[in-house]
Formats: C-alpha cells, sequence, structure tokens
C-alpha cells in the first residue's frame, strides 16, 4: 500500500511542476503581448502625434461623449 501512496504522491507532485510550466509559459505569452501593445502606443505617442501633427489629428468620438453633459448635471433650485 504504500508503493501506491508513493506513486500518488509522485503523481501529484509531477502534476504541480507541469502547473508550473503552464503558468511560466503563460507569464511569456502575456510579457510579449504587454511589450507589444507597448511599443505600439510609443508609435502612436511619438511617431504619429509628435511634432505637433496631434492638430491635424481626427478623433471619431470627440464630442460624443462629453465629460460634463448639462443635461445630466442641471442644478435645481
Amino acid at each position: 500500500m504504500t508503493s501506491f501512496w508513493l506513486f500518488l504522491s509522485g503523481l501529484f507532485k509531477w502534476s504541480f511542476g507541469l502547473f508550473d510550466f503552464a503558468g511560466n509559459f503563460l507569464n511569456w505569452i502575456l510579457f510579449f503581448v504587454a511589450t507589444a501593445l507597448f511599443c505600439y502606443w510609443c508609435y502612436v505617442l511619438f511617431a504619429t502625434l509628435s511634432g505637433n501633427k496631434d492638430k491635424e489629428y481626427f478623433s471619431p468620438t470627440e464630442g460624443h461623449h462629453p465629460y460634463y453633459d448639462p443635461r445630466i448635471y442641471k442644478k435645481e433650485k
């Protein structure tokens, strides 16, 4: 019976090693995705909007979602 419990213990130990490997693999994937998003953000920030090019930028949502909407925040007396 002891050999069965030792086998089960070894199986659990192996499965947790598999979880460690999968976690590390997922962490590397997320790291590369985050790095790519950061590089894209830097590209947009510096290449697209630098040198006063931001004045030529057209925002498709500008004016559609105002921070202050007088219809909502009206002061009742």
